[in-house]
């Protein structure tokens, strides 16, 4: 039978010594686990909070994690218990309706940011306002679903308002929400997009912001949900928004302050 011999009492307690000591030298190597908070946020801020979460982790310490989409299939995601701690919508209904559900924290919902809608022609310059979607240059506007998207609601709404609905109705092709339907036009698959100021700001092409008259204003709402175990530092979140310099983002990215 092989049997290895492992030494002195004195030399094993240091080699002990030894690993103990290097073990705690690896640990105080690797980074502190940061705290996140898991926002559900409407597909409009996907520009304004990727520029707003580094600005808030800088300032608290907390990192946010982002899940993007409809205003719509975030509220049922969060009926249906998904685990997020805020909700960013892009109008107030939904946030309403969850409220008198009993899933936001009361006195937390409050409005954040009006939206802006916008028209963006990726290459078309013949277009100068919305009735000219109406002519033979335009074959395809893309629009999200509006009963899933504040925005697509508003841009049916604004279409209707100025009189040309049934001209470009069918025209029309829908998408899940706003930034599917920018990528519609990213890709060259649609000739005219309906979406939020926001997304399309800094992008090339013409940008023609829709005439607020035409349609309901864009107030969008949040709120904590009250399944959430970090309430604390949503509510820094939520601040941050609300009072804090995380208005100087949305205003940088065209959104009005909810008291104009």
């Amino acid at each position: 039978m092989y049997t290895r011999r492992l030494g002195s009492p004195a030399a094993l307690t240091s080699a002990a010594l030894t690993i103990t000591l290097l073990a705690g030298s690896a640990c105080s190597r690797e980074p502190a686990v940061r705290p996140s908070l898991a926002v559900a946020a409407a597909a409009n801020l996907t520009a304004a909070l990727q520029a707003a979460g580094p600005k808030f982790e800088a300032q608290t310490g907390i990192h946010p994690v982002f899940s993007f989409s409809s205003t719509a299939q975030l509220a049922q995601q969060i009926e249906n218990a998904a685990p997020f701690d805020v909700f960013l919508a892009a109008d107030a209904s939904h946030a309403g309706d969850l409220e008198k559900k009993g899933l936001l924290v009361p006195g937390t919902r409050a409005v954040y940011a009006i939206g802006v809608l916008a028209l963006w022609l990726p290459s078309n310059t013949t277009v100068s306002r919305i009735e000219d979607l109406t002519g033979p240059s335009v074959k395809t506007i893309a629009i999200a679903k509006p009963e899933l998207a504040p925005y697509g609601q508003a841009a049916v709404d604004s279409l209707k308002a100025a009189g040309i609905w049934d001209q470009v109705q069918a025209k029309v092709v829908y998408a899940e929400n706003i930034a599917m339907a920018r990528q519609y036009g990213s890709s060259g698959n649609a000739d005219a997009v309906f979406t939020a100021y926001s997304l399309v700001l800094h992008d090339p092409g013409k940008i023609i912001t829709v005439d607020e008259k035409l349609h309901q204003p864009i107030s969008q709402e949040l709120g904590i949900l009250t399944s959430s175990q970090r309430q604390a530092d949503a509510r820094k979140f939520t601040a941050f928004f609300l009072t804090g310099s995380g208005r100087d983002v949305l205003h940088d990215f065209g959104y009005k302050p909810p008291n104009q």
